[in-house]
């Protein structure tokens, strides 16, 4: 496997977007699903990408793109180096633990002016969704609907476990199911891990905090 190292940017996105008149749909949209229940109304509203942009397994898409930073942000690819951007807050705690006294990153930022200045963020990791399937039927394998509670907890891990340890045998990728609509429908989801993550630029704190929580959650 060709090694990935993924490289990161860190930007704060301006209060000036605040003043763009969007209204959110509020969505938080199962991308597998998007196509059945999701693509004509998005469309309606000016969405030009089909589905299979926004997910596939097949093709390149939107989901290659978007990753999971550090297990509590997301970011996006930029580049076809695995140059990524994710917001200045997700990566404060890295810029701190890379400054000194002598180089301080958080207070003048930085930027990483080749490959060799980048700065490796030891803990650091970045996850892809590689996809995602309904499982909903396997799940519901040994169950009946007059079965103890504890029970049938027991039978969903068991089924649980058996679909994650199949779904990667033989992988490097990790796995995990979800419970989806109240327990009424459960998807394997699919992940590919990188641990290679690397700082390439980030402004000053007096940049990247500019607004503060204020501005952070406030949207659009």
């Amino acid at each position: 496997m060709k090694k990935f190292v993924a490289l990161i940017i860190l930007v704060q996105t301006f209060p000036f977007f605040n003043r763009i008149n969007a209204f959110p749909d509020e969505g938080m949209w199962i991308p597998v699903l998007i196509e059945k229940y999701n693509i004509d109304i998005m469309k309606e509203k000016g969405f030009r990408l089909s589905a299979e942009d926004v997910y596939s397994v097949n093709r390149a898409c939107m989901k290659d793109a978007v990753l999971s930073f550090g297990g509590g942000c997301t970011g996006a690819v930029i580049s076809p180096d695995g140059l990524l951007i994710t917001n200045h807050h997700c990566g404060y705690g890295q810029i701190q633990r890379l400054s000194t006294v002598e180089q301080d990153y958080l207070a003048n930022g930085f930027w990483a002016m080749s490959r060799d200045e980048e700065l490796q963020c030891p803990g650091l990791f970045v996850t892809f969704l590689k996809r995602m399937e309904d499982v909903t039927d396997e799940m519901m394998k040994g169950l009946s609907d007059d079965m103890d509670t504890e029970i049938r907890d027991m039978v969903l891990d068991s089924n649980s476990e058996k679909i994650r340890r199949n779904a990667v045998e033989g992988t490097h990728f990790t796995a995990s199911v979800s419970p989806f609509f109240m327990g009424n429908q459960y998807f394997l989801l699919v992940y590919e891990t990188f641990h290679d993550v690397r700082l390439v630029g980030a402004p000053p704190s007096a940049i990247g905090k500019f607004g503060g929580e204020t501005d952070n959650w406030t949207w659009p």
